[in-house]
């Protein structure tokens, strides 16, 4: 049984294979409702400890990751979990780093890269996807066998 976001909560972006994932950023109070079972985190130094599973991706504000192959590799391991666990991906506002990559997560789950940005504005939040360099990270980002 499916134990994942329902897609009415604080910040859950419902793919189109019906995968939630919830963005979030850190500087916040966790969202009320249940915690999540694995989380991806996008900083420029390693993440608070966390009560349950989670992967620290090196990303620093305003920028790109530090190593695309392990966040190519953190962000496929969020998609193919969200099909049955409760997945967050966040940074410290959940704005940037975090939108780009749901950006690239609406990739793995079949957005075209091209409308990828779009997707998640329309569905996240509207501003999200911050930079040029980001814009241009999610347009060039190709999944491995997904």
């Amino acid at each position: 049984m499916k134990d994942t976001w329902e897609a009415s909560q604080a910040g859950v972006l419902v793919l189109p294979s019906g995968r939630c994932i919830r963005g979030r950023g850190l500087h916040y109070p966790l969202p009320p409702g249940p915690l999540p079972e694995f989380g991806v985190y996008l900083l420029g130094k390693p993440p608070p400890a966390a009560a349950w599973e989670s992967r620290w991706v090196r990303w620093p504000d305003l920028r790109l990751p530090a190593d695309h192959s392990d966040a190519l590799d953190a962000l496929t391991e969020a998609w193919r979990r969200a099909e049955s666990e409760r997945v967050e991906v966040a940074c410290m506002r959940g704005v940037g780093r975090t939108g780009t990559a749901l950006a690239c997560i609406a990739i793995l789950d079949g957005v075209p890269p091209e409308q990828a940005v779009i997707y998640v504005r329309r569905n996240y939040r509207r501003r999200t996807v911050e930079t040029p360099g980001q814009r241009r990270y999610v347009a060039r980002f190709k999944p491995q066998d997904a």
